[in-house]
């Protein structure tokens, strides 16, 4: 059986291909793309998929984001996030290793990657971490980890406080060729902060975070990377002082990428003022210049790639008082839907670029071969319909997660299916009940 995506604009950044035209199926793996093969004859065995008006693009890749399984599975689980990333218009997701048990030796990864096969509907590739139980005082085994399949190795949740911990983390990493993903907080600074540290957290009477905490660690693991020369990855980015540095960095040639969010190139720290706990994020939301520098930021290039840090959370840890809530903000199944909205359509950013964001670049920082459409490569596919208008339901949601800052909000440009392997995983609203 083939499939023919027929009419749709094609988008696939890594091939520098932006035109109308036709996507090949075949046996769960990209058979052509322009041509239209069997035309003439028989095509009885080719199932035809109407694209027209739609963007047809390789499939999207989020490589942060919180499945909570093993331990916490009544926040998430893998099944329940892969549906949601499938509904999200993402082909492959990063889980993250702050689980109980931690993601930090071959047994606890493999539960992980086995445990993806078993439900998932999507591809899931776990990262290790950086510690053990991440408690930043000894490494993880890496070597186990890399064997049992993971792509990249953090901390993240927590910084990895000490230097010469951070230093041999980047130079074992080194030997395996996979990037450290740096969660970058000076925790002495963030201590008991609750938004961004500045004019509206004085008016909110709300502890701050100051951008500092987050730009001394970045200039640390900066400095790390240079002595290393090891593959550093900085998560969330979300100030001005942190791109200045990571600026810097690149220039010197150091090894360095990093990601910035939906949420943080969307909404400013004055969204926290209506005391709603799905606001509460961490790094926290920041004021509009900080905002603006990230926006400038992903246009021009210096930042990577966008990622969702999908972290949802049950709704005690959210429906309570701002001080106690936890942070996290529950983002696969509305992220694409963002970046078509806030910065697609409204021109920040031109839309070859934003797939790049979502599709080549983070395969790039992950050194794995997806996010393009080139034949032979697995039929990973995301399908956009860059005029559907969806209000913002969290009930409507496969994740358990139902803590988006954006509820209620109108977005314009949704995914409308995903494919998986060349299998239909999300159509038109609703999951297919398959598994890999």
């Amino acid at each position: 059986m083939r499939l023919l995506l027929k009419g749709g604009r094609v988008v696939d950044p890594a091939n520098r291909i932006n035109t109308v035209t036709c996507v090949l199926v075949e046996d769960g793996k990209i058979a052509a793309v322009g041509a239209i093969p069997g035309e003439e004859g028989d095509t009885s065995d080719t199932e035809v998929i109407d694209c027209t008006g739609k963007i047809v693009c390789p499939g999207f890749i989020d490589l942060h984001a919180h499945l909570r399984e093993p331990g916490y599975e009544y926040k998430e689980d893998i099944l329940t996030g892969s549906r949601a990333a499938a509904a999200g218009g993402f082909t492959t997701i990063c889980a993250m290793p702050n689980t109980n048990p931690v993601v930090d030796n071959g047994a606890v990864a493999g539960y992980v990657a086995r445990r993806a096969r078993e439900v998932g509907i999507v591809n899931v590739l776990p990262i290790g971490s950086i510690t053990k139980g991440q408690a930043g005082e000894e490494l993880s085994e890496m070597a186990e980890l890399v064997q049992a399949g993971c792509v990249a190795v953090s901390d993240d949740g927590k910084s990895v406080m000490k230097s010469d911990i951070m230093r041999h983390a980047l130079d074992y990493a080194r030997m395996f060729d996979i990037p450290v993903f740096s969660h970058c907080e000076d925790i002495n600074l963030s201590a008991d902060g609750e938004m961004h540290e500045g004019f509206r957290s004085t008016v909110y009477g709300l502890q701050g975070i100051p951008a500092e905490a987050e730009e001394i660690m970045i200039s640390r693991d900066a400095m790390l990377a240079k002595l290393t020369g090891g593959r550093l990855h900085i998560c969330h980015v979300s100030t001005m002082g942190s791109l200045e540095i990571i600026r810097r960095a690149k220039a010197e040639g150091i090894r360095i990428t990093c990601e910035a969010t939906p949420h943080h190139l969307t909404l400013t720290d004055e969204a926290v003022g209506s005391y709603d706990a799905v606001k509460k994020v961490n790094p926290p939301l920041r004021s509009e210049e900080h905002v603006a520098a990230l926006r400038e930021a992903v246009a021009s290039g210096l930042i990577d790639c966008i990622a969702t840090d999908h972290a949802p959370h049950h709704i005690e840890s959210k429906d309570c008082e701002y001080g106690n809530a936890a942070f996290g903000i529950s983002g696969l199944e509305t992220a694409v839907a963002l970046v078509m909205d806030r910065l697609v359509h409204t021109e920040v950013l031109q839309l070859s670029k934003a797939v790049a964001l979502l599709t080549s670049a983070p395969a790039r920082i992950l050194g794995i071969e997806k996010g393009t459409l080139t034949p032979r490569r697995a039929a990973d596919i995301t399908i956009i319909d860059p005029d559907e208008v969806r209000t913002v339901d969290p009930r409507r949601f496969y994740s358990k997660g139902k803590n988006p800052p954006y509820k209620g909000m109108q977005l314009r440009g949704w995914p409308w299916m995903t494919l998986v392997a060349g299998r239909i995983v999300f159509k038109e609203g609703s999951v297919m009940e398959m598994k890999l």
